[in-house]
């Protein structure tokens, strides 16, 4: 029979399987040379980072009554920030899709379920 730390112990071990299997990094959105990804170690507030050739930025949703009303961007610590075209796209993208961004995140972090990364091709108009 089972006991209540044998329960404990397998759960630990599922979930530290689980989590090593999933991606580090996993990828949101392609868009033209800006990856836009979550880390698997992140923390809330809902935040994205977008990266570029070495360059990184971070966006952070602003949420109230289960709305986006703001977003927040900023560098990121020892990281060269997105220079100013891939930061206009990166704004782009993220105001965009912010919703879609706050699911993605919620489906990630809290569901545990895996991200099917977006490449898009069409200027976000």
């Amino acid at each position: 029979m089972l006991t209540g730390s044998d329960i404990l112990t397998a759960f630990f071990v599922f979930t530290d399987i689980y989590w090593q299997n999933i991606p580090e990094m996993p990828k949101l959105y392609e868009y033209f040379g800006i990856i836009v990804l979550f880390y698997s170690n992140e923390h809330e507030p809902i935040h994205v980072h977008g990266k570029c050739q070495g360059r990184e930025s971070k966006a952070e949703l602003i949420i109230e009554n289960g709305r986006v009303i703001e977003i927040n961007y900023s560098s990121v610590k020892g990281r060269k920030p997105l220079a100013k075209a891939e930061m206009k796209n990166f704004q782009t993208l993220t105001e965009h899709y912010a919703e879609e961004i706050v699911q993605k995140w919620i489906d990630y972090f809290v569901l545990h379920r895996p991200i099917e990364p977006q490449t898009i091709t069409q200027r976000i108009k």
